[in-house]
């Protein structure tokens, strides 16, 4: 049976790091000699995130082209095509 793993403050501290500045947990594992579903789980012990990107959609212009991708749900195109007429009696 494999033994239990004694882990040190300077580990937690680099993965704790590393980790914050976005490296990958196999990356985290090459410095520090260890497997990386061994640092993953003490990753997770220790609640070391990465950072959150930033997700960047750009706008595209919008093309009459029959052929065209389908626009987004509630696009200010095809919402105003349901909310500028009025309701019909």
């Amino acid at each position: 049976m494999p033994q239990a793993r004694a882990w040190t403050e300077a580990a937690d501290r680099t993965i704790r790091v590393m980790r914050g500045e976005g490296a990958t947990w196999a990356e985290i594992g090459r410095i520090l000699g260890m497997s990386r579903n061994t640092v993953i789980e003490r990753g997770r012990r220790l609640r070391a995130e990465a950072p959150v990107r930033a997700i960047v959609v750009q706008e595209r212009p919008i093309s009459d082209d029959p052929n065209r991708l389908p626009l987004r749900a509630g696009h200010p195109i095809t919402w105003a095509l349901l909310t500028d007429l009025p309701y019909p009696d």
